[in-house]
C-alpha cells in the first residue's frame, strides 16, 4: 500500500461538479493499493499517517501530529500510484489491485482513520475526480506499508 501525503491549508475533491469532500488545514492522502495488500497494511498505514509529526510547533519544527493541530484528512483513491513507467511510453497498471479488492481496503483505511478520531473526507472510488489543494510548505511524503 502506498500513500502520497501532502500537507495542506485547504483542499477539496469534486465529482461531476459537486464537492464530495472538503477540508481546511490537514492532510491530503492519495491512496494506492496493490495486490498483496491486506488489512494489516491498512491498519499500519492508518496508524502511521495519524501519528506522523508533520506540523510545525511554536519553534517552526515539525513536531506536531494532525491530532495536535485539530486537522482533517482528505482521502482520495489513486490506482495510478502503482503505474509502472519503466518500459515504453504508456504506464502499465498491472501492479494496482483490481477494484473489487482495492475499494474495500480503501474504505477500511478511511474507517481506521475515523476510529482514531480523525475527521476524514473522501473522493469517490473509481470516479473521475478534480482535486484542488493549497500546499502547506510544500510538505509531500510517500509512505508505504512494505
Amino acid at each position: 500500500m502506498r500513500v502520497v501525503l501532502q500537507r495542506s491549508f485547504a483542499a477539496k475533491v469534486e465529482v461531476d461538479g459537486e464537492i464530495t469532500g472538503q477540508i481546511d488545514k490537514g492532510l491530503v492522502l492519495l491512496v494506492g493499493i496493490t495486490h498483496q495488500d491486506t488489512e494489516k497494511d491498512v491498519k499500519y498505514l492508518a496508524e502511521k499517517v495519524a501519528n506522523l509529526r508533520l506540523f510545525e510547533d511554536e519553534h517552526g519544527k515539525m513536531n506536531r501530529s494532525i491530532f495536535e493541530i485539530g486537522g482533517s484528512i482528505l482521502s482520495v483513491s489513486q490506482f495510478t500510484l502503482y503505474g509502472d513507467t519503466r518500459k515504453g511510453r504508456r504506464p502499465n497498471f498491472t501492479d494496482a489491485a483490481k477494484p473489487e479488492q482495492a475499494k474495500p481496503l480503501w474504505e477500511l483505511f478511511n474507517k481506521e482513520l475515523r476510529l482514531l478520531n480523525l475527521k476524514v473526507e473522501t473522493g469517490v472510488f473509481g470516479a473521475m475526480m478534480n482535486v484542488s489543494l493549497i500546499n502547506d510548505g510544500p510538505v509531500t511524503l510517500i509512505v508505504e506499508s512494505k
